[in-house]
C-alpha cells in the first residue's frame, strides 16, 4: 500500500491577492488596500506558532508587479521601506526570522539595505520563519538558479553527470527552507502567478474568495486545520 501522510501545514505559502479591489470597493485608492494588507501580515505572522506554522513565506511583490502604474509601484516600494523600519523591533522580539527572496538588483539601495540588515538582525530566531518574496517570479528564480549551477559546473565545482531533481534547489533562493506544504491564495483567483514553482511541486493549495485585507487569523487557522485532514500520497496510488 502506498504511503499516505497527515500532517500539519508546517510551511504555509501565501498570495496575498485583493488588495487594489478592496481598497476601490471602499471608494479609496489602490495604495490603501496595500496599507491595510501590510497590518493584515502581522496578525498572520503572530497567529503562526499557535496554529503549528514554523514556516509563513508571503509573496509581497512579483517581477511582473512593476507594469503597475508608476505612482502604485513607487507607494509599494515606500511601504515596504517602512514597513522594515516600524516591525524591526517587533519581529526581533516576537522570535521571527526574517529571509527575503527574489532578485534584489533592481530594488533601490535604500531598500536593499534596509532588508540586509533586517535578516542580520533577527538572524538568530527560530519561532517563526518569515520569508518575504520581493522582486520575485519562480522563471526568474530558477533560471538564475540555472546560470549559478552552470558557472560551478564550467568551473569544474559540479559534475553535470551528477546532477539531479535534488541538485537544482541547492541553488534556489530557498535552498535553506523546506517545501511549503500548503499554498493559499486569496481574492477569488484560482492561478499560481509565478510563485514557488519548483517548491511547490507536491503542495496542496487553497483558492478562497477572502480578500486580502479581510484575511483573519481565524480563516487562516480554520484552513491550516482542515489541511491536517488531507491524505498527501505524493504522486503514489493507493492498492
Amino acid at each position: 500500500m502506498a504511503e499516505v501522510r497527515k500532517t500539519g501545514a508546517e510551511h504555509v505559502a501565501l498570495i496575498m491577492d485583493g488588495n487594489g479591489r478592496w481598497a476601490q470597493a471602499r471608494g479609496k485608492p489602490r495604495l490603501y488596500g496595500h496599507h491595510a494588507g501590510a497590518k493584515r501580515v502581522k496578525e498572520i505572522v503572530r497567529a503562526c506558532p499557535d496554529i503549528g506554522v514554523k514556516y509563513l513565506t508571503i509573496f509581497a511583490f512579483s517581477t511582473e508587479n512593476w507594469k503597475r502604474t508608476q505612482s502604485e509601484v513607487a507607494g509599494l516600494m515606500s511601504l515596504f521601506r517602512r514597513y522594515i523600519q516600524r516591525e524591526a523591533r517587533d519581529l526581533l522580539a516576537e522570535g521571527v526570522r526574517v529571509r527575503f527572496i527574489g532578485d534584489r538588483l533592481r530594488l533601490d539601495r535604500k531598500l536593499q539595505k534596509l532588508m540586509d540588515e533586517l535578516e542580520l538582525l533577527t538572524s538568530r530566531n527560530d519561532k517563526v520563519h518569515l520569508t518575504i518574496a520581493l522582486n520575485y517570479g519562480g522563471r526568474d528564480e530558477v533560471a538564475r538558479a540555472t546560470k549559478r549551477l552552470a558557472q560551478d559546473v564550467a568551473d569544474g565545482r559540479l559534475d553535470p553527470a551528477k546532477v539531479d531533481e535534488e541538485t537544482l534547489p541547492k541553488y534556489l533562493d530557498t535552498c535553506v527552507l523546506p517545501d511549503p506544504d500548503l499554498v493559499i491564495r486569496t481574492s477569488g483567483e484560482a492561478r499560481i502567478s509565478n510563485f514557488l514553482l519548483w517548491q511547490s511541486a507536491y503542495a496542496e493549495y487553497e483558492f478562497i474568495d477572502t480578500l486580502w485585507p479581510d484575511f483573519s487569523p481565524e480563516i487562516f487557522g480554520g484552513i491550516v486545520k482542515n489541511f491536517a485532514g488531507r491524505e498527501r500520497r505524493y504522486g503514489a496510488v493507493l492498492t
